[in-house]
């Protein structure tokens, strides 16, 4: 029997990024899962702030290379990676000059959301799936952590279905504490319908802004994991109304790996379940 692939997602890792609740979860629950015997798969962003030299970052020449379109744009895809050696894991990294060579995460020098954050997403969430996909590493469940990777739901059930190696994939998508302000490019839905996205399938992007990107990825996903306390009510309960897997964080004593393992075969197996533990 083969072991569960389990692609990680997510926009922030620690030691690369500070410490926060996404970039400690990030960096310790794939590793905990793979300690419970499934294999694993881990990305994120090469912002410009990663020192590459410290944390012995290299380029992948096999794996970069392409170009993925933007806005019409072509953008090069260049593909780099890190072990963690303590924790026996890889971590690759998505990079671009145009997108990721600036010294900050996702806002600028005066704290102001970036105005292509819209497009540094799609091409992160793109990049990720096409560099799975020259692995030609089938994953069974994609767990995404942060707002940057919130077009991969609708990547991965249209764009991407009929890639077999994508076929049998599940989408779990992590709710945090992680809003931002004003909206995103009101042009998004345009880039994605250009992407081959259809029009219905955008909906909830004609005006982009923090709720409704997640109220996107959540309609998309095949579980719903409530990952710290506090989210915005609205967006859990628009979870729950999409009558999916949600598990709800609740502290019960339980450990998170314990949780989310039990929850992935729960979503592989199309089963409602309940609770997260702190």
């Amino acid at each position: 029997m083969k072991k569960t692939r389990v692609l990680f997602v997510s926009q922030e890792i620690t030691p690369y990024l500070p410490e926060t609740h996404m970039s400690k979860i990030a960096r310790e629950l794939p590793q905990a899962i793979q300690e419970k015997g499934r294999e694993i798969r881990t990305f994120m962003p090469r912002y410009g702030c990663i020192n590459e030299r410290r944390n012995q970052l290299h380029e992948v020449i096999r794996l970069s290379g392409m170009n993925l379109i933007i806005d019409d744009n072509d953008q090069p895809l260049i593909i780099k990676v890190a072990s963690i050696q303590a924790a026996r894991m890889q971590v690759y990294f998505i990079d671009n000059e145009e997108y990721f060579q600036r010294k900050h995460i996702v806002t600028d020098k005066n704290n102001q959301y970036f105005s292509d954050n819209d497009e540094r997403m799609l091409f992160f969430c793109k990049g990720v799936l096409e560099t799975v996909k020259k692995l030609g590493w089938s994953p069974d469940v994609i767990h995404c952590h942060g707002w940057m990777t919130s077009l991969l739901p609708v990547l991965l059930k249209t764009k991407y279905k009929d890639d077999p190696l994508f076929a049998e994939s599940k989408v779990v998508v992590s709710l945090y504490n992680d809003g931002f302000t004003p909206a995103m490019d009101h042009r998004l839905a345009e880039k994605m319908i250009m992407d081959g996205i259809e029009s219905e399938d955008t909906q909830l992007l004609q005006n982009p802004d923090y709720n409704n990107l997640i109220r996107h990825a959540t309609s998309f996903a095949d579980g719903i994991v409530e990952t710290e306390a506090g989210v915005n009510p609205e967006l859990v309960a628009f979870a729950k109304e999409l009558k999916k897997p949600v598990l709800e964080f609740k502290n019960v004593g339980l450990e998170l790996a314990d949780s989310c393992s039990d929850f992935y075969d729960e979503v592989l197996l199309g089963e409602q379940v309940a609770e997260l533990a702190d």
